[in-house]
């Protein structure tokens, strides 16, 4: 299989995987996937990891080449729909190629394969990835994960977040800085959670971006958070969401992650369609302005334009009002009994 980023699309594909695993015990299952992405998935059980690390430019290219050159395969998952995923697609010896459907396959992915999977109507993209198990054979199922996390991970994310008091984990930045929300709004949840006898801690990468939005964050709540932005490896961080009692973020891989591990995410979303990127398993937690705002831009509901049209624009997070997010985490806590 196919699948290089992003860490959410992997998170959503490792599902997919181990019900290939239950169905067909044993079977060999060799995947392709970016350096690190396989940070995430390392130690996966039953699977060869081949990684294509584009930093490495060609040489990266050429070695992943030579370690696909003498091998041959029965099926092949081409789950990208990127020319660059279509390129290495070319290395892969398989009699079946099985790809997106017409519909889906951009960036020419058809040209690729010589199977498709069903038309699917505004499907969110773990189902998607499902339709690729079924074309296997795969009887439907509900998403599981198990991505291993060692011991020394756990015991040091039970050191950094001990038992006590349940904790709200904050991712605030995402990829793109227009799908972050305010500093401000943050602080004033953060403020909220203390006061529901809650722990704080911030999560995410080590990027300028992510640093100062984190740092201002603090500064602006002037009570105690677990700061851990930059401080943690992608396996770290998912020992640590397992020890959250909730996770609110913006469309942003690390709420996948937290999905794996069975914790409620509250998704703030302007940018994109909650249905398709949402959390899998709470998009009933999603606070979603993109309805409203597709509406605003297009003159037309989100359903008579292209299934996953993403609306652009720095200020649009700056709809999401405190007062929706505190909320919701109000009713996440009531429904998940979070606090006594």
């Amino acid at each position: 299989m196919i699948r290089l980023s992003s860490i959410g699309d992997v998170c959503h594909a490792v599902s997919m995987v181990q019900a290939i695993q239950r169905h067909f015990p044993g079977c060999p299952i060799t995947w392709v996937i970016g350096r690190a992405e396989a940070e995430l998935v390392h130690g996966l059980p039953g699977v060869e990891f081949l990684i294509c690390d584009k930093s490495r430019g060609l040489a990266g290219i050429a070695r992943l080449r030579e370690e696909l050159k003498v091998r041959r395969f029965d099926v092949l998952l081409h789950m990208q729909i990127s020319l660059r995923a279509s390129l290495v697609s070319l290395m892969v010896r398989s009699p079946r190629r099985i790809g997106f459907d017409r519909a889906r396959a951009g960036e020419g992915q058809w040209l690729f394969t010589n199977e498709r999977i069903h038309r699917q109507e505004h499907a969110h993209v773990l189902d998607g990835f499902k339709a690729f198990a079924a074309k296997l054979g795969v009887p439907d199922y509900e998403p599981r994960w198990e991505i291993p996390i060692s011991r020394e991970e756990r015991d040091w994310a039970t050191a950094v977040l001990p038992d006590g008091r349940p904790v709200l984990g904050i991712v605030p930045a995402a990829s793109r800085p227009e799908r972050n929300w305010t500093a401000a709004g943050y602080a004033a949840l953060a403020s909220h959670a203390l006061a529901r006898q809650f722990r704080v801690a911030l999560f995410g990468g080590s990027s300028p971006v992510e640093t100062r939005l984190g740092e201002e964050i603090r500064s602006r709540l002037g009570q105690p958070v677990s700061n851990l932005i930059g401080r943690t490896t992608l396996k770290q961080l998912l020992a640590l969401l397992g020890r959250t009692a909730v996770l609110v973020a913006p469309d942003t891989g690390p709420a996948h992650m937290a999905v794996t591990q069975g914790i409620p995410v509250i998704g703030l979303y302007c940018h994109s369609n909650p249905r398709r990127t949402g959390p899998y398993n709470s998009t009933d937690y999603v606070v979603n302005h993109y309805d409203r705002l597709f509406q605003e831009r297009y003159g037309v509901p989100w359903t008579e334009r292209p299934w996953g049209t993403r609306l652009t624009g720095e200020k649009l997070m700056e709809s999401i009002r405190v007062e929706e997010v505190t909320g919701m985490f109000d009713r996440v806590v009531a429904e998940k009994r979070l606090a006594e």
